[in-house]
């Protein structure tokens, strides 16, 4: 038996207490492999019951599985998303805070509508299931036909007809460029203003206006209310295959992408907490290739498709660019 003395135990112990204090310094990094530990926030930046909420409530049980940790929802609407985008960046950098959001057109829009105190490039996105496009629609029981009618109508008059959208929103964006487009002077049209999507989709189904341009995944829970008249996308959509596209008013006309909904961290986790970042992708990507999530969500009319970081991030980029480019439409 080794014989230690005061001294060697001294040296033991302090030794001891210095490893210790060195894997208390060490970067969470290196302690990625916990995680995760403990509840995870998924911040939503709206109020209860729109599409990020829901989809974030009906994907938390598969999400739960795959993190092996419960996912907790916390609602942080106001300022167009901009509180719960401060909320998610100001948290603790250690991956217990992801968001579940429109990461486009709003991100883009407080930037550069709002002077927000962050950059488009300081959110990361994971992916982007849910890719809305304009939809103008009119009520099911409207005497208009088509799109170029609409178009037609606006330019012998541009106050034949009552038109409801959300200002400052993408869907804003896409009515002016199609009217200008068909050289019908905006300034003219008879605009009806709404706080909100779903106020501009019920005010459509319910024929208070003549033709509504809202986001056309919205539209789906009132799909027998309403007459879809031109889709803002360069192809058909899988999820509304008869909606006929606005190229086929014979009026071209360029458009920014709808709303870009899903699940994104920030960039910052991704640069220094790269095993966490991984860690949060793989359990998303596993959620949402899981067949009873699908399946699950479809009921709902909620979007689950796997596109990846890449994808997700460059359609990101890509339409922020685009909104950037239109920016005094949406002011």
């Amino acid at each position: 038996m080794t014989h230690i003395t005061r001294r060697d135990a001294f040296k033991l112990t302090a030794g001891g207490l210095a490893a210790a204090s060195g894997l208390v310094a060490m970067p969470a990094i290196v302690r990625a492999a916990n995680y995760p530990t403990r509840p995870i926030n998924v911040v939503v930046p709206f109020a209860t019951g729109g599409y990020n909420d829901r989809l974030s409530r009906a994907f938390a049980p598969y999400l739960d599985k795959a993190f092996g940790q419960p996912t907790v929802i916390v609602n942080k609407p106001g300022a167009g998303t901009q509180l719960g985008n401060t909320y998610a960046l100001q948290a603790p950098n250690d991956g217990y805070t992801i968001l579940c959001t429109s990461a486009s057109p709003y991100i883009p829009l407080t930037v550069l509508l709002q002077n927000a105190p962050y950059k488009i490039e300081d959110f990361y996105m994971i992916n982007l299931p849910s890719r809305d496009y304009t939809l103008a629609a009119t009520s099911a029981d409207s005497p208009l036909k088509s799109f170029k009618e609409v178009l037609d109508k606006l330019k012998a008059d541009p106050s034949s007809l009552s038109i409801g959208v959300q200002p400052a929103s993408a869907d804003y964006a896409n009515m002016v460029l199609v009217m200008q487009a068909a050289e019908i002077d905006p300034k003219k049209l008879r605009i009806v203003t709404y706080d909100g999507g779903g106020p501009a989709r019920n005010a459509t189904a319910g024929a208070q206006v003549d033709v509504g341009f809202v986001g056309a995944e919205g539209f789906l829970p009132l799909k027998t209310k309403i007459k879809p008249l031109a889709m803002f996308s360069d192809q058909p959509v899988e999820w509304y295959p008869e909606a006929p596209l606005a190229s086929a008013s014979g009026v071209k006309s360029d458009y920014v992408e709808g709303s870009q909904r899903g699940w994104a961290i920030t960039a910052k986790l991704k640069k220094e907490q790269p095993e966490i970042a991984k860690t949060i992708e793989a359990a998303v990507e596993k959620a949402s290739k899981d067949a009873k999530a699908i399946e699950a969500l479809k009921l709902q009319d909620l979007a689950t498709t796997w596109y990846g970081p890449e994808a997700s991030n460059k359609a990101y980029l890509a339409n922020a660019a685009k909104m950037a480019k239109y920016v005094d439409l949406l002011k």
